[in-house]
């Protein structure tokens, strides 16, 4: 389904390792995620939003996007799908590649979003992060669900401890 499609339908998806557009400042990267064209109306109340989450773009706002670290190259990503309203929003290892305390930043911002109501499909080798926040979680090895139930429960799983969790 090509991107505009999805977004009209209310997903918006973070591949692993999104691209930013590194020379339009991170203003300009935002508004590039209105959609439709009547959010287009609500930009500056989007941006205040988003601001409000985010406030590292708040001050690097004018910035070139590509100077930007990697952690904060990925919130301005997940800022920019969120431009969009979505009601799925997907995100593929979000964490990849951050230094750990990026990590964890990054993964409050998934927890905040899904106490705000949105709905979130997170796949990420992070186990730890994810199964903390996760509502429902699968375990997938060699490409099969080998595991699901409640992220937290999973955690507390031998298995999971010692395969996943080096305990």
């Amino acid at each position: 389904m090509p991107p505009h499609e999805r977004i009209k339908r209310g997903i918006s998806l973070i591949p692993e390792r999104e691209k930013i557009f590194p020379k339009m400042s991170v203003e300009e990267n935002l508004l590039l995620g209105l959609y439709p064209l009547e959010e287009k109306k609500k930009g500056s109340e989007k941006l205040e939003w988003i601001f409000e989450i985010f406030p590292i773009l708040k001050e690097r706002k004018n910035q070139q996007a590509g100077t930007l670290s990697g952690g904060e190259q990925q919130m301005l990503a997940i800022a920019r799908a969120l431009m969009s309203s979505p009601k799925l929003l997907i995100l593929d290892e979000p964490s990849q590649g951050l230094a750990p305390i990026m990590v964890s930043k990054v993964f409050n911002i998934i927890e905040n979003l899904k106490k705000e109501g949105v709905t979130i499909l997170l796949s990420a080798q992070n186990v730890f992060h994810s199964l903390s926040i996760s509502d429902r979680a699968y375990v997938l090895e060699n490409g099969r669900i080998t595991m699901e139930g409640k992220g937290k429960e999973l955690l507390k799983d031998e298995k999971i401890k010692k395969s996943y969790l080096g305990m």
